[in-house]
């Protein structure tokens, strides 16, 4: 439904009477007349008869409630979600590795064990976010990932550090599949791409106030000892404030439309009708098992899946590596966290450039491929600069931040472009065990005999970043493809749009009203 015209909206019907018309139409979907519809067919039957006139002026104030109300706070969670990733950089180059007399085969694998804990759980927590409440349950996994975290502080050897960060990765595997349903929930096809870009763009901003805490940290402990070294006080630091965060999750954030207490009732209709043109609804908490299966059918997936693992070789290497690469630069360790900052800023202005731009020409696909390049540019640069060039080199660094806009888009069309509720949940989860099997190899090619400057590993993750780009190419075509079938189907002779069609949990392949973002 646009922002720009008035939309009537015609609330008649029940889910009963859907079902009853989806039994009797002809070329319609088969799981139409499962008797299994999405929850916010629940709410439209409340109010069968009942006519509502939104305008553009409502709508538009709406949406600006719904931004005003959620994304800061996802925003904020999510950016915690990455500063606490990168924690064990800050902490390398001041004494963690060195009080724990780790050297760099050990350094990696504490860097990769945090993604086996990822991907061990990764299957479960998608599981636990359809069946349970999706808020509710998000928040108590902030709360413990950051519990975890200030625990952190008190490792005294390589195992401990090993079992912390496995655990660490557990926490937070429900956070990027959480947050893309929120997003899918809340927000139309079109509007999805730039809020995702919205809350991911606070990696960046976590970079950014990393840098300059870990940056006061490293020289406060310095010149003013306290009684904790200051790789522990990072840890604490981080933990504790991302722990308090997620108790406020737990009390403000709804699981839906349906119990948002910043919503009136009628502003709950009106929520759960302007995404009725996802045709996705707001959640089902049944598993479907030919949902699950046609995820793992469907060509679309297998090159999410490819994207993650390609993309996020380069990403597990650099995210543990940035300190000591830009250190290999000629910069001693503490200005290397200062200098790592302008990295964040890149990385949000790409973002939000990227989805602004996407969203503007009804391109994200092709556009984040293009700004993906930047990073390319960069690790080119990292490479093949003469060593005395640590100004050019670090500029390439710097044009690496805008890695992350290929990932983004591929979570904004996992949240716009793939539908029915278990099948959604179920390619988050295989997307995200191919980011972890991603950032666990990305560490792994950053061999010691290669150090400091790392030239192998580079190349690696120059290559693997390509091959991403290239995939996205794929990923665009395909879904064009996709939907002239989809026009093809709809225009087809005894073909019949069902009523409440868009609430029925049907997947994005077998539903013939659905199109495709490109």
């Amino acid at each position: 439904m646009s922002a720009d015209r008035d939309s009537r909206l015609s609330l008649n019907g029940s889910a009963e009477k859907a079902i009853e018309t989806a039994s009797e139409a002809q070329n319609t979907p088969k799981h139409a007349v499962d008797n299994d519809p999405d929850e916010a067919l629940k709410l439209v039957a409340a109010h069968a008869g009942e006519t509502v006139l939104l305008t553009a002026e409502e709508q538009s104030r709406l949406l600006r409630k719904i931004d005003y109300c959620l994304m800061p706070l996802m925003c904020l969670v999510y950016g915690l979600n990455y500063l606490d990733k990168t924690t064990l950089s800050y902490a390398s180059i001041v004494g963690f590795k060195t009080d724990l007399d780790i050297g760099v085969s050990e350094y990696n694998w504490v860097a990769s064990i945090f993604y086996f804990g990822y991907l061990v759980w990764e299957w479960p927590t998608n599981w636990l976010l359809q069946r349970l409440p999706l808020a509710k349950y998000s928040a108590v996994n902030v709360i413990v990932w950051g519990s975890i975290l200030a625990l952190f502080s008190a490792v005294k050897d390589f195992r401990g550090a090993l079992a912390v960060r496995f655990f660490l990765g557990a926490a937070e595997a429900a956070v990027s599949p959480g947050f893309v349903l929120f997003t899918s929930q809340w927000y139309t096809a079109a509007e999805q791409g730039t809020r995702v870009s919205w809350w991911f763009s606070f990696n960046g901003w976590a970079q950014i106030l990393g840098g300059v805490v870990a940056y006061g940290i490293a020289v406060g402990t310095e010149r003013h000892p306290v009684a904790i070294e200051g790789w522990q006080l990072i840890f604490l630091v981080f933990g504790l404030f991302t722990a308090f965060l997620g108790v406020f999750f737990l009390y403000w954030m709804p699981d839906s439309q349906l119990n948002a207490r910043f919503l009136t009732e009628h502003e709950r209709l009106l929520a759960i009708e302007r995404i009725r043109v996802n045709n996705q609804g707001v959640g089902n908490k049944h598993f479907k098992w030919y949902q699950f299966r046609e995820a793992f059918t469907d060509p679309m997936v297998w090159a999410f899946v490819l994207f993650s693992l390609f993309s996020n070789i380069p990403n597990g290497g650099i995210t543990n590596y940035f300190s000591q690469l830009i250190v290999a630069f000629g910069f001693t360790p503490q200005q290397s966290l200062l200098l790592a900052i302008p990295s964040g800023g890149v990385q949000v202005i790409t973002l939000i450039g990227s989805g602004y731009l996407g969203r503007r020409y009804n391109n994200r696909i092709l556009i984040n491929a293009v700004v993906g390049l930047l990073a390319v540019l960069g690790l080119f640069l990292i490479r093949f600069l003469p060593q005395e060039n640590r100004g050019g080199r670090l500029a390439g660094y710097y044009l690496y931040g805008a890695s992350s806009t290929g990932f983004v888009c591929i979570l904004g069309l996992i949240s716009s472009n793939i539908a029915g509720w278990t099948k959604k949940t179920t390619v988050a989860a295989m997307y995200l065990v191919s980011y972890c099997v991603g950032n666990i190899i990305g560490p792994q090619v950053f061999r010691p005999g290669d150090a400091p400057e790392y030239h192998t590993a580079i190349v690696v993750v120059t290559v693997s970043l390509l091959l991403s780009q290239l995939i996205m190419i794929f990923i665009y075509f395909w879904c064009r493809r996709q939907n002239v079938a989809k026009l093809t189907q709809r225009a087809a002779p005894g073909y019949t749009k069902i009523e409440g069609q868009e609430f029925m949990d049907l997947t994005d392949r077998e539903n013939p009203e659905f199109t495709y973002a490109l």
